[in-house]
């Protein structure tokens, strides 16, 4: 079994912990330290518990608090040479891995796949520990064959669902920004992920929609969506609430 903590998943922030009875890791650290440690005890994780903290791409609500729970907790940071080298974490111990190279970080086997974003090499991640799966997908602005197949074999999918086309076309935003979220390296809408479930459907694989923006999406919005597209019944669709809302996810 595979229990995957969401401690925090938007623009504000994103931070997730999955863990075995044999180890874990923390995917992504967006939140400042001080945050993650409360969020973190809010579903009895400690810092001791953790192997390394891999990091999806450099952008800020990813990588905030990675240096200083590195350094405070003496963990290893691990993404690939690129991201690395524009993240700004301070002097922290570097585990380099190459993108679509598969590699063993505490009991998983994490393969790190290309997402289409944005930023310098961003990854997706599919985490495997005996014979559960989770896939952690956000920040792509296409679901890639490559993703759509880790999403099929997945047991659990953390899947970007970030914003409803209507909101963002008829909100504030400027053009440029506009363009860029809806561009094919921005974020990925209700109805594309949608769409990327519903061609990805058949193994009873548990659904979590993640990164959904704070000011062109809303949990009801991602979820009603979600569910005509793919005709999942809307109980079955999870996400989180309000800032400060977190999860327990399990992957059987």
């Amino acid at each position: 079994m595979i229990e995957v903590h969401v401690l925090a998943s938007g623009s504000d922030g994103n931070c997730i912990v999955v863990q075995s009875p044999e180890g874990s890791l923390m995917v992504d650290a967006g939140m400042n330290g001080r945050r993650t440690v409360e969020m973190m005890g809010r579903v009895g994780v400690s810092g001791g518990d953790l192997s390394a903290i891999l990091v999806s791409h450099e952008h800020v609500d990813h990588v905030r608090g990675a240096g200083v729970l590195a350094r405070r907790f003496k963990l290893p940071v691990m993404g690939n040479r690129n991201t690395l080298s524009r993240s700004e974490i301070g002097c922290v111990r570097q585990l380099p891995f190459s993108t679509n190279e598969p590699f063993a970080a505490a009991c998983f086997e994490v393969a790190p796949l290309p997402t289409s974003h944005d930023a310098a090499e961003p990854n997706a991640f599919l985490l495997r520990h005996k014979d559960a799966s989770v896939l952690i997908a956000t920040d792509t602005g296409v679901m890639t064959p490559a993703l759509e197949e880790a999403m099929r074999t997945a047991d659990l999918a953390v899947v970007e669902s970030n914003y409803d086309e209507r909101m963002l076309s008829d909100g504030p935003y400027p053009a440029y920004l506009k363009r860029r979220i809806s561009g094919d390296v921005g974020h990925l809408s209700n109805i594309a992920c949608g769409e990327s479930v519903k061609r990805t459907m058949g193994n009873g694989r548990k659904l979590f929609l993640a990164h959904l923006s704070k000011n062109n999406n809303t949990p009801d919005a991602a979820r009603d969506t979600v569910a005509r597209v793919t005709g999942i019944k809307r109980m079955n669709i999870d996400c989180l609430e309000f800032i400060g809302d977190y999860r327990t996810l399990r992957a059987l």
